[in-house]
């Protein structure tokens, strides 16, 4: 039987895939079309390295005391229905970003002040703003929405489900998610084809593909078998029988697939283990008593062994927890905004210490943004929100998406402040995917709704 995990398996499979698509359109299609799909699949390349690292934040991301408005008008819209919980203006001057091209109607946003570790990326053009980006199945405003004549995610305003959403691109039960799809394409170019999705962060939806599996490590490094690494009930004896157990083949369909997981984790835990040995220790600097620095440490370590491991295509995920902000929003999310900018500039810096800058783009993402208004000492579950896109291959120093005039209602909000994304997930999937080698034509597979919108072009090159 020819391995599914071997290069250029995944290449041949998607070009017959292709063929017969081609085939089963018979003379409907022009042969121009069939032509230029087949063209793609066959071109599906990747020669250089590259990586993407989703930062997931769980609960539900503040967007407005993230990413705040600064100009006079929307400042004072900002400040008059947060209660108490908004920054004040001067406060926010050292952290006010001069895009390369300025907003219309004279609009300025600034980071949250506990944010400014992140300010030299975005001046020095490696980091952008998405603006008001989330899941949309098609383009939706206030009247659509009202009107009920669009299709909207599957149940709006839930923690699992929007996570699932932003996660995957697909309806509720997904099996994959997105960066997992761009995996499934991928991971022919890498010789450890299991090492093509990886989380730093346990089980994630995010990392898992229709044949890409998600491979789990901890941020202090490989999780070990425990009885292959030490006596088993105190006897060497035991754990040889272990081994002996778990390396054996089976006659049973079923048996003899779970030992194929188990007997690749070994071979794996034993090569990646090697690897990661065989390094010198990064100069960076990552802060302590941080669980976002201490997960995107072992990634950057991750991507320095890369070229031992014969890796061209990767996708990480970690994941910081704490956003959901019902209450206590103003002393909470500060530390958790100090939190990520930490981690994120620490990482930042040690992927232009590996020389890797251009060739890892690091991102977050969250369930849902919040509303604008406050309960009393909080926000509540929103709908977009605003995220960080970093590396050197980043279009930086500049905002993307469409900036919203700040107040409750409008034409894309719906009640209290809740954001109407205007960029969708998919649109924002689309470009990193295109960025790690994706033909258009294989876009629709990684996200299933991106013929209903345009093409984000310019984010990255």
């Amino acid at each position: 039987m020819v391995s599914s995990t071997k290069p250029g398996f995944q290449s041949r499979r998607l070009f017959l895939k292709r063929s017969a698509q081609v085939a089963a359109m018979g003379a409907a299609s022009p042969w121009a079309m069939g032509l230029n799909s087949l063209c793609e699949a066959a071109a599906l390349h990747a020669d250089d390295y590259k990586a993407i690292v989703c930062v997931f934040l769980y609960g539900g991301n503040d967007y407005a005391n993230t990413v705040v408005p600064y100009d006079d008008v929307n400042h004072s819209a900002y400040a008059a229905v947060r209660e108490g919980m908004a920054f004040d203006r001067d406060r926010l001057t050292a952290t006010l970003l001069k895009p390369k091209t300025p907003l219309p109607q004279d609009m300025q946003f600034a980071l949250a002040p506990d944010l400014a570790p992140l300010m030299p990326l975005f001046n020095q053009g490696q980091m952008a703003v998405q603006l008001n980006v989330g899941p949309l199945v098609e383009p939706t405003t206030f009247d659509t929405y009202k009107s009920g004549k669009v299709a909207l995610p599957n149940k709006l305003f839930s923690h699992n489900d929007q996570q699932s959403a932003w996660q995957s691109d697909q309806p509720q039960l997904a099996r994959s998610g997105w960066g997992g799809r761009i995996g499934d394409l991928m991971m022919a170019h890498n010789h450890k084809a299991a090492l093509t999705c990886i989380s730093v962060h346990g089980n994630a939806l995010f990392v898992s593909g229709e044949r890409a599996v998600s491979y789990q490590i901890s941020p202090e490094g490989v999780i070990p078998f425990h009885c292959l690494q030490r006596p088993l009930y105190g006897s060497d004896q035991a754990s040889e029988a272990a081994l002996r157990l778990l390396m054996q083949r089976s006659p049973h369909v079923l048996e003899q697939a779970y030992l194929d997981v188990v007997q690749r984790s070994i071979a794996l835990e034993k090569d990646l283990s090697a690897a990661l040995g065989e390094l010198p220790a990064l100069k960076t600097t990552f802060p302590d008593n941080n669980p976002l620095a201490e997960q995107l440490k072992m990634v950057a370590q991750l991507l320095a062994a890369h070229p031992r491991l014969g890796l061209k295509r990767q996708v990480f995920m970690v994941g910081l927890g704490g956003f959901d902000t019902h209450d206590n929003l103003a002393g909470r999310h500060p530390e958790l905004m100090q939190t990520l900018a930490a981690g994120l500039a620490a990482f930042q810096t040690s992927v232009q210490e590996l020389g890797l800058e251009k060739q890892v783009c690091t991102f977050t993402a969250s369930d849902f943004g919040r509303t604008l208004s406050s309960n009393g000492d909080g926000t509540d579950h929103g709908w977009g929100g605003h995220h960080f896109v970093i590396g050197g291959a980043v279009q930086g120093g500049r905002f993307y998406g469409t900036p919203e005039p700040t107040a409750l209602t409008g034409p894309q909000y719906t009640d209290r402040g809740r954001l109407i994304p205007t960029t969708s997930t998919d649109q924002f999937a689309a470009s990193l995917a295109r960025w790690m080698g994706v033909p258009t034509s294989e876009l629709p597979t990684i996200c299933p709704n991106i013929q209903r919108f345009d093409l984000t072009p310019g984010l990255l090159v």
